[in-house]
């Protein structure tokens, strides 16, 4: 057997023997479980109604706000609006909408007040704004001669049609669908890395702490030992996100049985609105069913190979990074001065992948990101569900690995000399004048 692969099997068992790996693999599932039961009983509760009450001086504006499961409106014009005030300050009342009395119509547009302890949410303020809008613009309507009748009936809804060019139909929503699964991909990649990432980075600081490492270095090179903790390490993190997706789709198994929730696979739209006790309109679970169809188009197998090429290219960059701040530093406080340049172009591919991708995800910067390869294992899973022609993923796949193997040379560098340096936090000058040894 070969030294690496002893190595990688040294890593290995020492991280699966690991107490608290055996704890979080195992514990993990039944947390995410219960969490995710937690917040759809929390989703499901009704909060309490906030009272809000109207003081409308005008009468014109009382019957624009209608009760609902969030907020009661009380009219409440009656009452002086200092007693009201008092009301607020006593927290009998969320707010109050004071609407003083004006002799024009376009004066509410600005002398409207909600008087509260706290401010209301946007949300709200919005609502209450669109509500005094549309009588303010009916009664202007009204007072220059208008028939409001003719003005509803000659609104029109527009339902647009979605067809490709081929001819199949569509449905909206689409590109969030796709934008959703390549962000989940590339979220997965980031959160290893950075977790396993990290693990790799304390091995190697507590074997060179406990000075185990000049015993190591003495049998085997730095190069090998490095990526012999590397590749250990990602095999063990494999092998608990396996039994993590085993064992959490065996718990939401049992936890749909329990809660009587049922998927209905391979239901038709008849038996799964039967199922549902009629709850779900036939257009509903069309559309639902739609949107499954359009999702199983999708290159799924394609996807899933591009995501563990990019899965390895990307671990494997950012791991050696992690494996030589671990050899250039003492303890994990040295490291913080490292970590940042890291971690800034993981963000850096979420934040491109998120907020450019999903707006154009054949545009110059997410092709451009999607090619740079401290981005592109994000970046390209994000671009891959929109259709990218085949030679881009190539040469992203080629730029990642080949900066993996530049990245892995000049880190053997540093863990080289690193190992093996005690008792003094180096500085970039330093670790520079390392890559020249």
């Amino acid at each position: 057997m070969s030294v690496l692969s002893l190595i990688i099997k040294r890593e290995f068992i020492a991280k699966v023997r690991n107490k608290s790996f055996i704890v979080m693999t195992f514990v993990s599932p039944l947390l995410f479980v219960v969490l995710t039961g937690f917040i759809a009983y929390l989703s499901s509760m009704k909060g309490d109604i906030k009272k809000v009450a109207i003081h409308d001086e005008s009468g014109l504006f009382i019957n624009q706000f209608e009760s609902n499961e969030a907020f009661e409106y009380q009219d409440l014009s009656a009452i002086d609006i200092d007693i009201l005030k008092e009301g607020v300050k006593e927290e009998k009342y969320e707010g109050i909408l004071f609407i003083p009395k004006s002799e024009k119509v376009d004066d509410y547009q600005n002398n409207v007040t909600y008087i509260s302890n706290e401010s209301p949410s946007l949300s709200f303020v919005s609502k209450v704004e669109l509500l005094l809008g549309d009588k303010i613009t009916h009664i202007n309507l009204e007072q220059s001669g208008i028939d409001l009748a003719v003005i509803d009936k000659a609104k029109a809804d527009v339902n647009l049609s979605l067809v490709k060019a081929d001819g199949e139909a569509t449905v909206k929503g689409l590109n969030e669908i796709k934008i959703i699964i390549g962000g989940l991909f590339g979220y997965f990649i980031m959160m290893f890395i950075i977790i396993y990432g990290n693990m790799v980075m304390r091995s190697v600081i507590e074997e060179k702490t406990n000075r185990i490492i000049e015993i190591i270095i003495s049998s085997v090179k730095p190069f090998q030992l490095m990526m012999g903790k590397i590749i250990g390490t990602s095999m063990a993190g494999l092998l608990q996100f396996i039994i993590w997706g085993v064992v959490g789709g065996i718990l939401l198994t049992i936890a749909s049985s329990v809660l009587g929730i049922n998927a209905m696979p391979g239901a038709g739209a008849a038996e799964a609105i039967e199922a549902t006790g009629g709850m779900i309109s036939p257009e509903v679970m069309i559309d639902v069913q739609n949107y499954v169809s359009e999702i199983l188009s999708l290159p799924l197998v394609s996807l899933f190979v591009y995501f563990i090429i990019f899965f390895i290219g990307g671990y494997f960059l950012y791991s050696s990074l992690y494996a030589a701040i671990g050899a250039a530093v003492d303890n994990e406080t040295d490291t913080q001065q490292f970590l940042l340049p890291i971690l800034l172009p993981l963000m850096l591919g979420v934040y491109i992948g998120f907020f450019t991708v999903m707006k154009d995800p054949h545009g110059t910067i997410a092709t451009v990101f999607s090619m740079i390869p401290f981005t592109s294992p994000i970046v390209m899973l994000m671009r891959i569900p929109f259709g990218v022609p085949l030679w881009e993923v190539i040469v992203s796949i080629l730029i990642l690995f080949s900066t993996f193997i530049l990245v892995v040379w000049v880190a053997a560098k540093i863990y080289r000399i690193g190992v093996l340096m005690y008792g003094k936090r180096p500085s970039w000058k330093e670790l520079y004048k390392w890559l020249k040894y």
